[in-house]
């Protein structure tokens, strides 16, 4: 059955129609920023704490736009007789966002943690070559980055949390064992400084009891009987 002529005209016009009823949403930007899902591809943050200069996101990068210099450095041992160590230091870290194909491998081969996607997406420049963005920007958009998603109720906890959450626990019982032995010792200077003044105190009082003079018991006696200036002597009182 051949279609009836002027059928596809009707059915855009329809359309057209249905159209022009609804009201028009138009968002006016840059005075209003689009409501971006929360994990939109916008640019590449950098934790540069994290980073381990392992040069795996460099060598994994389809299209060469990450540059990386670093250096080594040696680190003292921890104990004494250990062994020195050496380790890498970032010296340079820069995307070049007019090459990335926003890919992602980069982000995703990073073991530990070093590189996040941001929704900024307001970079643009004038000229290509400044594009190249260095460590110090990329660290600027690493705050821009959404919090993850929540787990769900009955999935297990990560592994880097039970790790952060042991150690956090060690710190607080060495916190608070520190604050315990502080206390003790005080408690028992306290008690040695107590013992010390009850000592120093018993001395002063057997000092000044040594520093008393002391009258024989003769002398004392004869004091008491001699007659004073109201008292008759022995004979005074019959020739009264």
């Amino acid at each position: 059955m051949s279609p009836v002529p002027g059928s596809g005209l009707a059915k855009g016009l329809a359309v057209t129609l249905r159209t022009m009823t609804r009201k028009t949403v138009t968002e006016q930007y840059p005075d209003t920023l689009p409501d971006l899902p929360p994990r939109s591809r916008g640019v590449i943050g950098l934790f540069e704490e994290n980073c381990t200069v392992c040069m795996l996101c460099a060598r994994e990068c389809p299209d060469w736009c990450i540059y990386i210099d670093s250096h080594k450095e040696t680190v003292p041992a921890a104990t004494p007789g250990g062994r020195e160590r050496s380790r890498n230091v970032l010296d340079r870290f820069a995307i070049d966002f007019s090459l990335c194909m926003y890919c992602g491998i980069c982000i995703e081969v990073c073991p530990f943690d070093a590189l996040f996607w941001s929704p900024e997406f307001e970079y643009s420049e004038t000229d290509i070559r400044d594009l190249t963005h260095e460590r110090d920007k990329l660290r600027e958009w690493m705050w821009t980055v959404p919090a993850p998603p929540a787990l769900d109720p009955g999935a297990e906890e990560p592994k880097e949390l039970a790790a952060a959450r042991k150690t956090a626990d060690k710190l607080a019982a060495r916190q608070e064992a520190a604050r315990q032995e502080t206390t003790q010792q005080g408690a028992t200077r306290q008690g040695a400084a107590d013992a010390t003044g009850s000592t120093e105190a018993h001395a002063d009082e057997q000092a000044r009891a040594a520093e008393q003079p002391t009258r024989p018991m003769g002398d004392s006696q004869q004091q008491t009987d001699q007659p004073g200036p109201d008292r008759p002597g022995p004979g005074q009182e019959g020739r009264e």
